[in-house]
């Protein structure tokens, strides 16, 4: 499994991460959904470059040129619904891809709330065989929804190759998709954070990317 961290490297992602994890810029939801959709853009860039191309002709009022287009047939996947607007700023890129929905949500199994379980209750996607598959999803902490997002959607055929989004990662997250996907997979991810805290969230992280994006949930 590649790993790519674009906290390793001087971009203007590193802006709009320092602003998702300020407090005072998460008071407003707009700016915070901005950011993490800018973040997807940015990515959705970056993972363009080692897709598969092939030339095509274009004719133009004066002539023709010959331009490499990517010829992957892409399926982007995000997990409801943190996911949304990190799944936006993907379209915004890859305007031609078909796309797929999962809801796969956390649930404590005690009542410290501390142990974590994955539910897994909705799915809408076509199938992912023989396709690019690219799940999005902002956190990956313990990585159990992501997996679970991915195991959903292969039961539908395998995928040529996959891609797996996040904003931040953990090293247990990555750990768990490590023993998930395929070896030659790819996360990409804006930045891994040191762990978690006793709750499972990601530690320094930003809080809670759903609350935080659409407000608090019951």
């Amino acid at each position: 499994m590649t790993i790519i961290n674009f906290a390793e490297h001087n971009s203007i992602i590193n802006q709009y991460m320092s602003e998702l994890r300020d407090k005072s810029y998460q008071r407003n939801r707009l700016l915070f959904r901005n950011n993490v959709e800018r973040i997807g853009e940015m990515m959705a860039f970056e993972l363009s470059k080692v897709l598969d191309y092939k030339p095509k002709t274009i004719t133009t009022p004066l002539g023709t040129i010959d331009i490499p287009l990517p010829k992957d047939d892409l399926l982007i996947a995000t997990v409801l619904r943190a996911g949304l607007p990190f799944h936006d700023g993907f379209l915004h890129v890859f305007d031609k891809a078909a796309c797929g929905f999962v809801s796969a949500y956390r649930m404590y199994t005690n009542r410290e709330h501390t142990e974590v379980g994955i539910h897994t209750e909705y799915m809408a996607a076509p199938s992912c065989k023989g396709k690019t598959l690219v799940i999005v999803d902002p956190m990956l902490a313990t990585g159990g929804s992501m997996a679970a997002s991915y195991e959903a959607l292969v039961k539908s055929g395998k995928p040529r190759k996959v891609h797996i989004a996040c904003v931040i990662a953990t090293p247990d997250g990555l750990e768990t998709l490590r023993q998930t996907l395929p070896e030659e997979a790819t996360v990409w991810c804006a930045a891994i954070d040191p762990g978690m805290n006793a709750n499972k969230y990601i530690v320094p992280g930003f809080g809670d990317c759903g609350d935080l994006c659409y407000g608090e949930k019951l």
